[in-house]
């Protein structure tokens, strides 16, 4: 046989050998894909947009990315459990409305806080209980959830805005402007992911969640409650919706019956961006903060590249596109 020929062929089959090692490897994280685009976003427009480094846009970037983040790790949860949620956006919207309302009252705020939460979290376990018990599509369920209270919103404030020109110590804390021009949301955004990626990597509720939606036949098999877990990321991902509307009113001062109208959206494309699965059962809280980044980085740097606001929704739609193929072709392999 020809040596080269010989050659040639031990070379392909290192290669081979070597692509198949490395892409079996990558299958293990979801969120090399979000990685990817980060990357490419965040130099396309340190390129494109002369002031995209700068302290007051990266700040700028930062807070829509924790607020959006916030929704966006709920739903993460969610998603890994096999479940969608529609109604985060008018969740976050009821919640800072009704913060708002009770504020305006007299109530003081860290109360104001707490029932705002609890309403939240009484909403998304009715989403949770119509799910699991009657056995019907999350996404049909929380699309009714979304139009019946972005109705409620506008039916009780008559699609006025609501002002609010009062202080505390809790807006301060959940909003507050922090030195460098970024904002506490940050925080609450990092250490919420944190625990959530703990939570997910490091606990037996956590290996429930990716049962719950790789395989709910044989989780139940397993002795794992399915229905008690994904109840439980429903009631999750209203309680962070609701946070991350009552920062927002925090810091606007003002909420409208129109608020987190879309969130929904740019949420679940955070989330698939970063790595997670439509299907469940796979999924990543580090990707879904990655996703979130890309977000704020396209919303803020289509602004200072001087490129027009409508192009935004165009731009996040080829993002989601693209991590979802490079997503796909990973699980694929091997």
């Amino acid at each position: 046989m020809d040596p080269q020929a010989v050659e040639a062929r031990v070379q392909a089959q290192a290669r081979r050998r070597i692509r198949g090692i490395s892409l079996a490897e990558l299958r293990r994280y979801p969120e090399v894909g979000a990685l990817a685009g980060f990357l490419a976003v965040f130099l396309g427009f340190a390129i494109a947009a002369p002031y995209f480094l700068t302290l007051d846009s990266l700040a700028g970037i930062m807070t829509i990315a924790a607020e959006l983040g916030l929704v966006a790790i709920g739903v993460t949860l969610l998603m890994i459990a096999g479940e969608f949620d529609l109604s985060v956006g008018s969740v976050l919207g009821v919640s800072a409305m009704a913060f708002a309302l009770m504020a305006r009252a007299g109530i003081p705020h860290l109360l104001a806080f707490l029932a705002a939460l609890s309403l939240a979290a009484a909403i998304g376990a009715l989403n949770g209980w119509v799910v699991t018990r009657g056995r019907l599509p999350s996404f049909i369920v929380t699309l009714g959830s979304m139009m019946f209270w972005r109705g409620v919103l506008l039916a009780v404030t008559g699609g006025f805005p609501i002002a609010y020109e009062g202080k505390s110590l809790l807006m301060f804390v959940l909003s507050g402007r922090l030195p460098g021009g970024f904002h506490a949301s940050a925080l609450w955004f990092l250490t919420v992911a944190l625990i959530a990626t703990l939570v997910l990597t490091r606990t037996p509720f956590g290996n429930a969640i990716f049962a719950s939606g790789g395989n709910p036949q044989a989780a139940r098999a397993l002795g794992v409650e399915v229905a008690r877990v994904k109840q439980i990321g429903f009631i999750l991902t209203a309680v962070l919706a609701a946070l991350a509307g009552i920062i927002q009113f925090s810091r606007f001062g003002s909420v409208d019956p129109l608020r987190g109208e879309g969130v929904e959206l740019e949420a679940i494309a955070a989330t698939v961006t970063g790595g997670t699965l439509l299907t469940g059962g796979y999924g990543s809280v580090i990707g879904t903060v990655l996703g979130a980044l890309i977000v704020g980085m396209v919303r803020n740097g289509l602004v200072l590249a001087g490129a027009p606001a409508y192009w935004y929704r165009a731009f996040i739609g080829l993002v989601l596109v693209g991590a979802v193929i490079i997503n796909l072709r990973i699980r694929r392999s091997g």
